[in-house]
């Protein structure tokens, strides 16, 4: 059997060759094991093994006319909710034969944009998106060529592409009129960014819907130093809230810890409620109440529904997944 020297990669003619057989029959093998006769199979498979072919996925691409890769854009990995969310959905693709790879956009519409047309010209098969507003001209871009994209992290039936999320502004909501019956009628809301992100605004509109309470509001980047210019502001009030309603567990786990720093008792000098429901929300002290979002059952549906969409042609129809109250030990009632 020829050897292939150590500055030369072995290649589908090699292979062929050293097999004594076509290069369409070492293809078949690759891609077709069971149209070939179990013999010349077992040849082919150990010439692969003994010259260490790697079979290259550009050129499979260009044999099938498939990628098999989806890429997603994502505002950011330093947050553990789009870790999670991608864990579940780099998973549930592996289910269908699928990669992903994945973008970071921050909250910069026109980024969003040019690297949605980058991942299309690697040859991605399909596009999922965080939230439901973008610029237009990635609508343009996807809707040119029907391109298979889906939000995510926001659930809106009638937005113009297939979402699958939850409902941000039910969220809010569900949070802001727990602390109400529980007695907190002036509260404070940390929240992130509006002007870039839609998922923050629809929150702060389930905020708004709750009637019969006085509430501050106080935007600042979603980290601990976010929730330290929050916490400053909350505690120079001379009329303090009772409460604050965080709109994402950092920011809520910064305040957690710049309160004790300043001698404030939580939850009974000032309750603190999350959401996310990160990992580590349970092990603060004390343990952090927030709404869950159910982030690796959306990463898990998205997976399954770009699954469904390029192998079979189903186009998923929107998805709404619940939120849930988590009750722990930072809200009390007055």
């Amino acid at each position: 059997m020829r050897k292939i020297g150590n500055q030369k990669r072995a290649n589908l003619r090699d292979v062929a060759k050293a097999a004594g057989v076509s290069v369409a029959t070492v293809s078949r093998v690759l891609n077709s094991p069971d149209s070939v006769a179990p013999e010349t199979r077992a040849k082919v498979q150990s010439t692969i093994s003994e010259l260490r072919f790697m079979p290259s996925a550009a050129a499979r691409a260009i044999n099938s006319g498939r990628t098999r890769f989806v890429g997603a854009l994502v505002p950011t990995l330093d947050n553990a909710i789009f870790a999670s969310f991608l864990s579940a959905l780099e998973n549930k693709l592996n289910d269908y034969g699928l990669a992903l790879i994945v973008s970071t956009i921050g909250e910069n519409p026109q980024l969003e944009v040019q690297k949605a047309q980058s991942l299309i010209n690697l040859g991605a098969e399909a596009l999922i998106l965080s939230g439901a507003a973008h610029d237009p001209k990635l609508f343009q871009l996807t809707n040119q060529t029907r391109f298979p994209t889906l939000a995510t992290s926001f659930y809106d039936d009638s937005a113009p592409l297939p979402t699958i999320g939850y409902d941000n502004h039910d969220a809010a909501q569900l949070g802001v009129q727990y602390l109400k019956s529980a007695g907190h009628r002036h509260i404070a809301v940390a929240h992130g960014p509006v002007e870039t992100n839609d998922r923050t605004q629809a929150r702060i509109n389930g905020v708004q819907s709750v009637s019969g309470m006085t509430i501050d509001y106080h935007e600042a980047d979603i980290s601990f130093e976010g929730a330290q210019v929050i916490a400053r502001n909350i505690l120079a009030q001379k009329d303090r809230p009772t409460a604050v309603a965080c709109m994402s567990d950092v920011l809520a786990i910064g305040l957690l810890q710049q309160f004790q720093r300043s001698h404030l008792r939580v939850p009974e000098d000032i309750s603190v409620l999350g959401m996310d429901d990160l990992p580590f929300a349970a092990h603060t002290f004390p343990a952090l109440s927030t709404i869950h979002l159910p982030v690796k059952r959306m990463g898990t549906a998205a997976g399954r529904a770009i699954g469904e969409w390029l192998e079979h042609g189903n186009e998923p129809a929107p998805e709404r997944l619940e939120p849930q109250l988590i009750l722990r030990e930072s809200v009390a009632e007055i």
